[in-house]
């Protein structure tokens, strides 16, 4: 009769968490995981997106991508507007928070100024930055006239279009990471400032001491957040450059979009989506890592 007791508990608790968890389990299931393991398997067939029939082709889709400059050139692309998008959104990120910290005239109003970017569609923002840097007569090269320094082709070049799009990311997100830095530094404990002063320290010294290893764990999810960000990065490339000049700007996620909607190899496209998929899921376990930090913190 105990055992049985015992039993009966054991399956209403189960039956209570199921209660719980279906409701988000079956969307889950429905709308991200089959469509995830679907794609993988299609990754291994020649489906060219229009017909019903396909043949499975193995490993040959990754063995093409493996010889293929073209992806090499995307994954270089991919790595550079990463680099180019990350530091920087970092740096004046937290440059602004430490200066919008202090209690200045206005400060809320360029917080939300700053901020504001952030929750404006992207393809809006995307459309006002190819006006602004219209070689003829967009902003960037008036003022750059008025500087006495050269013209840019910006994104009609394929040496300067990276450069354009890494500017108008930057622009976007560095409000979003000044936000989570005004939230560390108010963290901060202020009798390590008290301690520092009575001993004669330097403002910088004792930025570079107390500072910046006490908000370490929030650069460092940011860090891992804005480069799964990048990886992602899609509407500013279609809406500034579309992959070009002659590719320059092409990452693997454009990439993907070009395979597999402009050239209808849907089973090399699903295979380049999988390999993305792979270095997300690394940086989802840095960021899983990340947060528990934070957390710590």
């Amino acid at each position: 009769m105990i055992n049985q007791s015992r039993v009966n508990r054991k399956i209403k608790k189960i039956l209570t968490i199921l209660l719980f968890v279906l409701p988000a389990a079956v969307p889950l299931s429905i709308f991200w995981i089959y469509p995830m393991v679907k794609s993988i398997f299609i990754s291994f067939t020649d489906w060219d997106y229009m017909s019903s029939i396909y043949n499975i082709v193995g490993l040959d889709n990754y063995k093409a991508l493996a010889s293929d400059e073209m992806f090499y050139q995307a994954l270089k692309n991919t790595l550079a507007f990463m680099i180019g998008t990350v530091i920087p959104t970092i740096i004046i990120g937290l440059a602004l928070a430490v200066l919008l910290k202090k209690s200045i005239k206005g400060g809320a109003f360029y917080k939300a100024i700053i901020f504001s970017p952030w929750i404006t569609p992207t393809v809006a923002i995307s459309i006002v930055w190819c006006w602004i840097l219209e070689p003829e007569t967009g902003l960037a090269n008036y003022i750059l006239q008025l500087l006495s320094l050269p013209k840019s082709q910006w994104l009609q070049s394929s040496s300067t279009a990276m450069l354009g799009v890494i500017i108008v990311t930057v622009w976007k997100q560095v409000g979003w990471a000044m936000v989570f830095y005004l939230t560390a530094l108010e963290k901060v404990p202020k009798s390590l400032y008290e301690a520092c002063d009575v001993d004669g320290a330097s403002k910088w010294r004792k930025f570079k001491s107390i500072t910046l290893p006490l908000i370490s764990p929030t650069t460092f999810f940011l860090s891992i957040i804005l480069m799964i960000d990048s990886l992602k990065a899609y509407d500013q490339i279609r809406v500034l450059t579309q992959g070009g000049p002659s590719g320059s700007t092409r990452t693997i996620l454009y990439m993907y979009y070009q395979t597999a909607f402009e050239n209808f190899n849907t089973g090399q496209a699903t295979a380049i989506a999988t390999v993305l998929l792979i270095i997300v899921a690394i940086l989802a376990i840095l960021q899983f890592g990340a947060s528990k930090k934070c957390v710590h913190y």
